[in-house]
């Protein structure tokens, strides 16, 4: 058994589908009704529904939800946090924090994004 997607709840699906196409690689497969439901894929096959939030304001998700990102290299994570900060996107600097070299960002819809890489254990 594997994992095979996340959905997550967003007030504006476009948005949500434009930032992450644009900022962290996956592919647009489909998006249906008026923006009501976007379909993206990574390259390792896990897919993310972006779904229309059906109230009012962003879906309130728990102290501490996030979706995380990781990647090869400390130099990486360095280029991502580059990137995005070029682009506009308020985000805090890269840190070692808990074993790793990583930061954090708020998304669209108030979804907490990771990025981050850490180093293979000891006699890998």
């Amino acid at each position: 058994m594997r994992l095979n997607h996340l959905d997550l709840a967003v007030p504006d699906v476009a948005l949500a589908r434009d930032f992450f196409t644009s900022h962290f690689g996956l592919h647009h497969r489909e998006t249906l009704g008026r923006d009501g439901l976007a379909i993206l894929a990574d390259d390792g096959g896990l897919v993310l529904v972006l779904s229309r939030w059906r109230k009012q304001g962003a879906a309130a998700y728990p102290d501490g939800f996030h979706i995380g990102f990781l990647v090869e290299t400390r130099e990486e994570v360095d280029a991502q946090y580059e990137h995005l900060a070029a682009a506009g996107v308020e985000v805090q600097p890269p840190s070692a924090m808990r074993g790793g070299w990583m930061f954090y960002l708020t998304g669209p819809g108030g979804v907490l994004i990771e990025v981050s890489w850490r180093p293979a254990p000891a006699g890998d």
